[in-house]
């Protein structure tokens, strides 16, 4: 399988978790896979501005801020729940360039014949 979905619910309160899953993203996209973050829960506040800034950095790893930028820049894309972004009273204005407010449908429709996942 050439696709690869990473299941995220971990935002600022568990940035190892949130780390993880973006070093997991990065290496599928270093192997050629195409790669979605599916954001869920607290998770959704990454795909806003100054959310990648949020998540704690740990000495001796990288900053999520710095693995979201190569996600980004290596086509990677996020999804983020309707609900748990709108029930967060998050605005769409502020979403990052790789990221857009859709569901499990459109999830669906992108992982056609299958897909790898992984969850965070």
């Amino acid at each position: 399988m050439d696709k690869v979905v990473i299941n995220l619910t971990a935002g600022a309160e568990d940035s190892e978790a949130a780390l993880i899953a973006y070093l997991v993203g990065t290496a599928a996209q270093a192997a050629g896979k195409e790669v979605i973050v599916f954001m869920t829960k607290e998770a959704v506040r990454l795909g806003v501005a100054g959310g990648p800034e949020s998540v704690p950095h740990q000495e001796g790893r990288p900053t999520l801020s710095e693995l979201a930028s190569q996600f980004a820049d290596g086509g990677g894309r996020a999804l983020l729940c309707p609900v748990c972004f709108k029930s967060r009273g998050l605005d769409e204005a502020g979403l990052l360039p790789n990221a857009m407010v859709a569901g499990a449908a459109a999830l669906w429709e992108w992982v056609g014949e299958g897909a790898t996942v992984f969850t965070y």
